[in-house]
């Protein structure tokens, strides 16, 4: 199995990595989706396992932990939005506006598994600000600051914005997924405190494209 991921950061309690696109997270249904980031370095890392997750096609910052008690305290981290996060993205058209906020719940598609989808009246409350990077010739370069962690709330919010990310296999219209090799969308920045230490550390990975 390759080894594409970088490790940022590595003491007793936890590793900090940079993972690429395309690799799953933990291993999915089957044997075909069995190799992943969970596997991969936890042969390399014994005892390391997920605090959280991006998708298989997101790269960036990811955090795993190695004991019980620092999995738990992370965990906690995440569920009471004690974290920072940042993303980079590259969505379709000219984004207009400088910065805003998408504020759109959201749930799972079960009619199109695994898609997610907006529902005012089901959906969980989901809030991504967004912040202007560039403007680049029929797209646009997006910070993103997730201020809650539902799954695919990204790829959601900005297609229901009407800028999908380029590259994106599930939200994307043909033409947007062929305009990028991959999904354009990568865990750029991730800030926790430090179980053991209690200081906090801001882990960075530079976006690939």
């Amino acid at each position: 199995m390759p080894r594409a991921w970088k490790v940022l950061h590595l003491d007793e309690q936890l590793i900090v990595l940079d993972k690429p696109s395309g690799l799953l997270s933990v291993p999915g249904r089957g044997d075909d989706k069995y190799d992943s980031l969970a596997v991969q370095v936890a042969a390399d890392y014994p005892g390391a396992r997920n605090v959280h997750r991006l998708d298989r096609d997101t790269s960036g910052v990811i955090v795993m932990a190695f004991d019980a008690e620092t999995h738990r305290q992370l965990s906690r981290q995440f569920e009471q939005r004690e974290t920072s996060k940042r993303y980079v993205a590259i969505v379709a058209g000219q984004v207009a506006d400088d910065s805003g906020r998408i504020e759109l719940p959201l749930r799972k598609d079960f009619d199109h598994p695994p898609r997610h989808m907006v529902d005012p009246e089901l959906g969980k409350p989901a809030i991504t600000d967004w912040q202007i990077e560039t403007w680049l010739k029929d797209a646009t370069r997006l910070a993103l600051i997730p201020q809650t962690g539902r799954s695919h709330q990204l790829r959601v919010h900005l297609q229901a914005i009407g800028h999908p990310i380029l590259g994106d296999p599930l939200y994307s219209p043909p033409e947007i997924k062929a305009a990028a090799p991959r999904l354009m969308l990568h865990a750029q920045e991730l800030e926790i405190t430090h179980p053991a230490s209690g200081k906090r550390m801001r882990f960075t990975a530079p976006a690939p494209f």
